[in-house]
């Protein structure tokens, strides 16, 4: 039997949080470890928030 894995969707507290900690010159990989989450999901998140403002 496979083990699932739970996933859930960022809050919009903590995807201000990436965006304040990404100003601050905080680390991908420091992010993920400050807000427990994996470094891939800060990685998705900084790349979608970079595509919805345009820049």
């Amino acid at each position: 039997m496979h083990k699932m894995r739970q996933y859930r969707q960022l809050t919009k507290g903590q995807r201000c949080q990436i965006e304040a900690l990404k100003k601050s010159s905080c680390s991908q990989s420091r992010i993920a470890k400050l807000l427990s989450i994996s470094q891939s999901t800060v990685s998705r998140e900084l790349k979608r928030k970079t595509r919805l403002s345009g820049l």
